[in-house]
């Protein structure tokens, strides 16, 4: 079974995350904080993993705290869902399109974390959502979950779609890295022998 459990306990932040990489894509969600919660509701139903978050957090501050908080204790748990990444595809890439607006991902399920944004948003929220706090999810996201991550907004104008389409074109790249493949034969794929740094 690919699932993992993580807590993420400080002083800002409580975050408990379950996930399940072979799940259905469904998801359990409740951050605080209402966009950010159905942008992650995106991630889980495109990509399949099942999602179920619990986070409260210094929210009378600013949002950066929990949203940077969920980012890393989701990438634990994907990191710790795959183990040594046996058998895995690795690698996938995603144009997806919402309206007026294009988003490319790319990434490496490597164990070598980065993360290279190309977004622009024409406005500095979305609601009461700073749009600057999507980089720092996803930065925490592939950093914690061991993911070399590419996002390219290639052309919009409304944030919630930039946005949006940010989580679903992760979402469908991930769903497609992470699967089985059994021509894999329960290999690593690399001819390192491992993946990681």
């Amino acid at each position: 079974m690919r699932t993992a459990t993580i807590s993420r306990n400080t002083k800002e932040t409580r975050i408990e995350v379950e996930i399940n990489l072979d799940g259905t894509g469904a998801y359990d969600v409740a951050t605080g904080v209402g966009f950010f919660d159905h942008m992650l509701e995106q991630l889980a139903r495109h990509s399949l993993i099942d999602i179920k978050i619990r986070a409260e957090g210094d929210t009378h501050i600013d949002f950066h705290h929990t949203v940077e908080d969920v980012g890393i204790a989701l990438g634990q748990s994907l990191a710790l869902a795959l183990g040594d990444m046996s058998g895995i595809t690795r690698y996938a890439d995603t144009h997806l399109a919402m309206d007026e607006a294009l988003t490319r991902c790319a990434l490496d399920v490597s164990g070598r974390p980065f993360l290279v944004w190309q977004v622009e948003f024409p406005r500095p929220k979305v609601g009461d959502f700073d749009t600057e706090l999507f980089e720092e999810f996803f930065r925490a996201f592939a950093m914690n979950a061991g993911i070399t991550l590419h996002i390219a907004n290639l052309y919009g104008s409304n944030c919630h779609h930039i946005a949006e389409t940010c989580f679903k074109a992760v979402a469908r790249t991930l769903r497609k890295a992470i699967e089985v493949d059994p021509r894999q034969a329960g290999r690593v794929p690399t001819t390192k022998g491992q993946l990681g740094g």
